[in-house]
């Protein structure tokens, strides 16, 4: 049978969530936990996508099949039992057998959290610990530019190859809370650091060092070396998978 779970995890001590010879990563502890609970049969974890390393989720999901027959119920609590606690089922569902947790993906919600106040060493691993004040009234100005369909080849590595570079954030926003200033993006996916890329350059339109008028020049330029800075992992979170 055909599972979907959504789950959610503290990034702070994994290497990202794909697997990676002799490193911790959220795949193989989701893995692991499935062999145990399938009998010992190996289990392969299809996620919604991948996180890097410091990267945390508020809710990511999955699929995968297992041999055995168990509830939803039982194997939500079994999961949790059997995983470290910085990882967490929020809820498991029975899907067709042709559900796909990556492809059937509708979209994508990310906040990213910096701190513009005093440096708060209990948060360094969850916020950006920018410490200084940025203009707030120019970074939502800035981030409209990057709602709607383009190509955002400048804001993901050069060295990351691919066919398609072209996606489509359905809505962005700041808010400040605090001094928290939170950065939301919803779209139908994400390039590799592209988020991170992105709040880069609102960093540096609020620090005047770059102008929002060029954010659409640099996406027509299709090149990485136009953007600015990758902001820290810490501050990023996914936040919901919509499907």
């Amino acid at each position: 049978m055909r599972y979907l779970v959504y789950f959610s995890f503290d990034g702070k001590d994994f290497n990202g969530y794909q697997k990676q010879d002799g490193l911790r990563t959220v795949q193989e502890e989701l893995e692991k936990a499935l062999k145990f609970i399938n009998a010992g049969k190996e289990v392969l974890v299809t996620s919604s996508g991948r996180t890097d390393k410091g990267v945390h989720a508020m809710s990511m999901a999955c699929h995968f099949d297992l041999s055995v027959d168990i509830t939803c119920y039982k194997l939500k609590r079994a999961m949790n039992s059997n995983l470290p606690s910085d990882i967490h089922i929020i809820s498991t569902h029975l899907v067709d057998n042709d559900f796909h947790a990556r492809y059937m993906v509708k979209e994508k919600e990310y906040k990213y959290y910096l701190n513009m106040g005093e440096y708060n060493p209990c948060k360094r691993f969850y916020e950006y610990q920018y410490c200084k004040k940025l203009d707030v009234d120019e970074i939502s100005k800035a981030i409209k530019f990057f709602k709607g369909e383009h190509n955002f080849k400048s804001f993901t590595p050069n060295k990351d190859i691919r066919n398609n570079y072209v996606r489509k954030i359905s809505d962005c926003y700041i808010e400040v809370i605090d001094n928290t200033l939170i950065f939301t993006f919803r779209g139908n996916g994400f390039l590799k650091y592209q988020i991170r890329n992105m709040v880069g350059y609102l960093i540096k339109v609020g620090e005047h060092k770059k102008k929002k008028e060029d954010i659409p020049k640099i996406l027509d330029m299709k090149d990485r070396k136009y953007a600015s800075i990758t902001a820290h992992a810490e501050g990023l979170y996914l936040y919901k998978v919509v499907y």
